[in-house]
């Protein structure tokens, strides 16, 4: 197995000891990414619809570091703060998407890191 570190200073650090993504044999795999602008670090301002759009600005940033797109993504992740979120991150999601819509999984989870309402993680192949 071949196993390569992605990174890009256009989407934000890890915040701990994981990478923000590996790729192996073929497969992307993205860590969970937060709605954190990489340029201050800090959480956008705004509710769930400015924090899914930075999510996906994040994920596109680690996408073209790998030299792949949006197109090349099978499967999401999503972790809500709370179920009643799920609406606005779905109309931001749907946006992001053209054609085959890759398969998903929807959480409530009890807390996100630093408090974000959402976090997204991603399996992408070439």
């Amino acid at each position: 197995m071949i196993k390569k570190e992605i990174t890009t200073k256009n989407a934000p650090a890890a915040i701990g000891p994981y990478s923000q993504a590996v790729e192996a044999n073929g497969m992307l795999f993205l860590s969970g990414m937060l709605p954190i602008d990489p340029a201050t670090a800090d959480l956008v301002a705004g509710g769930i619809k400015e924090q899914t759009t930075q999510i996906f600005s994040n994920i596109r940033a680690v996408l073209t570091a790998a030299g792949i797109s949006m197109e090349n993504i099978v499967k999401t992740t999503v972790f809500l703060d709370d179920m009643s979120l799920f609406g606005g991150m779905n109309e931001v999601y749907a946006a992001q998407f053209s054609g085959i819509f890759p398969a998903r999984s929807a959480f409530a989870v009890q807390t996100l890191p630093k408090n974000a309402l959402v976090e997204i993680e991603v399996i992408a192949v070439r």
